[in-house]
């Protein structure tokens, strides 16, 4: 389940970048068409309206929203590694706000992720393209949050999502009469994939998936998403990143999965040497 969530998940790129609408019109029908797949898997349209469920909502609403309109202003490949910065956030917030103590390698992983997203940033400092990373790097902070809020017990992470939906609909649809969208067999098919499976599908199959494996071996399986991302974007829009955005890319990648995978490594070594 975690691994087709990361491969639907990657697919944000090319229904984005297909689709010749703006990034909130888009926001708007794949939240509708989400939520009704959401509704029709849980047989329910009610949700409980906790504060935590709450919270965690508004922070996906914020991802959602600031995650798309990333991607329609800069590559789908730099939007989706500037957002996969978010693991490490967490990480900071543990250290400074829970005093976690930090090891000199986790350390020097989390400079090795800025120093990967630095160079994504220089990539092309064109003022769109600046405002498109700039937006994606903030959507990691949501989505950090996001993280933090939905794996505390008092979270439904399926409601959670529900009010996103709803959230989102809400916040987005004024936007499908004010610009003039063209209803175009390519369009309305990118966006019937984008709402039923990258969006809908692939949030059913996390949240049920993610109780069933390990945190650390999930975070592998989901790296697979900003790996898969640009590919089908280079292939159906040719669009491509620089050489300098690719290596960010890579050092951002590789850090943040060397990141999750550190703690249970120190683990074995322990053992190991115990033993």
């Amino acid at each position: 389940m975690i691994l087709v969530t990361a491969l639907l998940w990657g697919l944000a790129g090319v229904c984005v970048k297909s689709i010749s609408w703006g990034p909130l019109p888009i926001v708007a029908v794949r939240s509708f068409l989400s939520m009704w797949l959401f509704a029709f898997v849980k047989k329910s349209f009610r949700v409980r309206l906790t504060k935590a469920n709450l919270i965690g909502g508004t922070l996906n609403t914020a991802t959602s929203i600031l995650y798309v309109v990333a991607m329609k202003l800069t590559t789908a490949g730099t939007a989706i590694v500037l957002q996969y910065t978010a693991p490490v956030l967490v990480f900071l917030y543990a250290v400074i706000f829970r005093k976690r103590k930090s090891s000199l390698g986790e350390t020097l992983l989390t400079l090795a992720v800025f120093a990967g997203c630095a160079l994504s940033f220089l990539d092309n400092l064109d003022l769109t393209r600046l405002l498109g990373d700039s937006l994606a790097f903030l959507s990691a902070f949501t989505f950090a949050g996001q993280i933090l809020v939905m794996n505390g017990e008092d979270c439904d992470a399926q409601d959670a999502i529900m009010i996103s939906n709803t959230m989102c609909f809400l916040i987005c649809v004024p936007f499908l009469f004010t610009e003039t969208l063209a209803w175009t067999p390519k369009n309305i098919f990118w966006l019937l994939v984008m709402g039923i499976f990258q969006y809908g599908l692939a949030n059913v199959l996390f949240s049920r998936g993610i109780h069933h494996v390990d945190p650390v071996e999930a975070s592998i399986l989901l790296t697979l998403e900003p790996i898969f991302n640009p590919i089908p974007v280079a292939i159906l829009c040719g669009e491509k990143m620089s050489t300098l955005a690719i290596i960010g890319s890579v050092i951002v990648i590789v850090s943040v999965t060397l990141h999750g995978l550190l703690p249970r490594l120190s683990q074995a070594s322990d053992r190991l040497s115990d033993t």
